[in-house]
């Protein structure tokens, strides 16, 4: 049974990653295209860099993660706080409120933004995908930070009080240091959806502004090029990277504890 279940395993891995590092791979070929490799090659690599706009772009990507990342993890941290402390009828309500975004396909929640902002005549571009990437990923940062608090000893937060101190003191010395790990997570989630979005983002960009998955698809559309594979392996090394940190992080943050 183990021996199957490891079988079963390795040909999970294989096909989810066999198509990246195949993909990778044509990153270093010689040739123009992925129809045959003809030799190893960082051409491709010195191409992208020389590339402005996709330059910019990627710049432009990682920013707009990081940002809506981090106003989304702040919001959701105080929701999560707000949900817990809730009365037991009305945490059945706001997780459900919360939860909409989570299982509506991005189609509609792309459309609804852009149905939002163009009502409102708000002009479309970095503040409208902003917002829109921040609205979506609240409800993870929600549900990454809410089993954290529930495995969290309300002694601790009675104590705290018994002791005389403020809301403030008691967040600040009790509530979100236990949390921390939790709200890591929550970023780090966030931030890769952010990174990854392509529908919702697709609807409401504009005014000249793009991410990496609205460029690269525009770009398939009038063939692929092995700039997008070099583009990938590149911002594949940094997920690698992202979640070797986070592991590091987390594991640091729990010993600590």
């Amino acid at each position: 049974m183990k021996k199957f279940a490891n079988l079963y395993l390795a040909i999970v891995f294989l096909i989810l990653y066999l198509p990246i590092f195949y993909l990778i791979a044509y990153a270093f070929n010689a040739g123009e295209d992925m129809n045959k490799f003809t030799g190893f090659d960082l051409v491709h690599f010195q191409k992208l860099f020389e590339d402005s706009r996709l330059i910019l772009i990627l710049v432009q990507t990682f920013f707009l993660a990081f940002l809506s990342s981090l106003i989304a993890t702040i919001i959701g941290t105080f929701g999560a706080i707000y949900i817990y402390q809730a009365r037991k009828k009305y945490q059945d309500a706001f997780l459900s409120i919360n939860n909409i975004l989570m299982v509506a396909p991005d189609v509609m929640i792309g459309a609804s933004f852009l149905i939002l902002f163009t009502t409102a005549k708000f002009q479309l571009g970095f503040v409208s995908v902003l917002a829109s990437h921040v609205a979506f990923s609240i409800p993870i940062v929600v549900l990454m930070i809410l089993p954290r608090l529930k495995e969290m000893n309300d002694d601790m937060i009675k104590a705290a009080y018994d002791l005389g101190a403020s809301q403030v003191q008691m967040l600040k010395e009790i509530m979100l240091p236990y949390l921390t790990p939790a709200i890591i997570a929550g970023y780090f989630m966030a931030f890769t959806y952010s990174l990854d979005d392509f529908a919702v983002t697709f609807f409401v960009t504009g005014n000249g502004f793009s991410t990496l998955s609205v460029e690269i698809y525009s770009r398939a559309r009038q063939g692929i090029s092995l700039e997008i594979n070099a583009l990938s392996a590149l911002v594949f090394l940094f997920s690698i990277v992202l979640v070797i940190g986070y592991y590091f992080i987390t594991r640091e943050k729990e010993e600590a504890a």
